[in-house]
């Protein structure tokens, strides 16, 4: 692959009821649009598409509703991606085979979620509120998200000490980074930093409301907003390049495992790069849950000290659609302090996982 980075910008993640609580979709993406822009020395009549990953929006292709509120030509059609917690890292992936196929020069490609702002969903034939969509055809065989983490912890041995103590770090982690988070981020509604990200506990996390144990409200990911995007771009472009998309891969796995279906795509692109776990400088990967992120650290034979160098999204709160966009700027930054090569990964539900693999430009 020769898709390059030109630049990648995220806004704050915020809780959902938060300070975003009032944001649309519109309102998180386009200024992380703009900065985008400005920051890669690209001009708004340059871009091709915009991808968006998006598992809340309840359709309207809010990938074109961006495209317009972010100012950008009428020819940009807009391609909005559901595969639910992958959507925003498969986004970059559709887009680096787009420019390398010659169907596109130039691609913002990312994802934006407002929790907050979703549409209610409720069941045609019982009229009740429902949060989880279906991931599976079969009603017996579509676990809870949380019901599947706690079985995996319990068939892996890992401990609410374990998934707690993982979750501290993860937090303790965001808080050290501080400053060099704000090179990524651009203010929106005059919020300037990740609002969730805290000083967590052993007492505070034991405190914790219990959802399946060992998994508790402390160490997993809160539902949240937030927006980030990548700005894809032909390896010809005079323009000076952030990374290169060097591998990249979106497979399915066990629907009854989603917490482990990351591995896959990891293993596909690592061959594809021609890498190992060791060579990597640093490692993205969503944390959506600890036991599920530990889990994968030790089946990947991944350096505990190299994943989400700067927190993942257990300290900053999980947009589901643009979560793996959001990781997928991370990346990027850590790339730019690291040398590379850096990965980013993430699980999805109903057994999905995207990789992609990123070297310099």
């Amino acid at each position: 692959m020769n898709a390059r980075i030109l630049a990648a910008k995220r806004s704050p993640v915020c809780p959902s009821g938060g300070a975003f609580k009032q944001c649309s979709i519109e309102a998180l993406a386009a200024p992380v649009i703009a900065a985008l822009l400005d920051a890669a020395g690209v001009a708004a009549e340059e871009v091709d598409e915009v991808i968006l990953g998006n598992a809340l929006g309840a359709g309207g292709n809010p990938a074109r509703r961006v495209a317009l509120a972010a100012g950008l030509p009428e020819s940009v059609a807009g391609l909005t991606l559901d595969r639910q917690c992958a959507s925003g890292l498969d986004a970059l992936r559709i887009a680096a085979a787009m420019v390398d196929s010659g169907q596109a020069r130039v691609i913002i490609a990312g994802g934006a979620e407002s929790h907050s702002t979703r549409p209610v969903r409720t069941a045609r034939d019982t009229g009740l509120v429902y949060e989880q969509a279906r991931f599976t055809p079969w009603v017996t065989r579509d676990p809870d998200m949380a019901a599947a983490a706690a079985d995996l912890a319990r068939r892996r041995g890992i401990s609410r000490h374990a998934a707690d103590a993982y979750a501290i770090e993860s937090h303790a982690k965001a808080r050290r980074a501080g400053k060099r988070l704000s090179e990524e981020i651009v203010p929106v509604s005059g919020v300037d930093r990740d609002g969730f990200t805290r000083t967590l506990t052993a007492e505070t996390a034991a405190r914790a409301r219990m959802l399946a144990d060992p998994v508790s409200a402390a160490n997993m990911a809160v539902s949240a907003d937030g927006a980030g995007f990548c700005l894809v771009a032909a390896a010809d472009l005079r323009a000076p390049a952030t990374a290169r998309i060097a591998a990249a891969a979106t497979l399915g796995a066990d629907p009854l495992e989603p917490g482990l279906s990351a591995l896959p795509a990891i293993a596909a692109v690592l061959e594809a790069a021609g890498l190992r776990a060791i060579d990597l400088a640093a490692i993205d990967l969503m944390e959506a849950f600890a036991v599920q992120a530990i889990a994968t650290i030790d089946s990947a034979g991944f350096d505990p000290d190299l994943v989400n160098p700067a927190g993942g999204a257990i300290a900053r709160g999980h947009p589901i659609g643009a979560s793996g966009a959001i990781g997928a700027v991370r990346a990027v930054h850590e790339l730019q302090r690291s040398g590379g090569p850096v990965l980013a990964a993430i699980p999805a539900a109903g057994g999905v996982g995207t990789a992609v693999i990123l070297t310099p430009g």
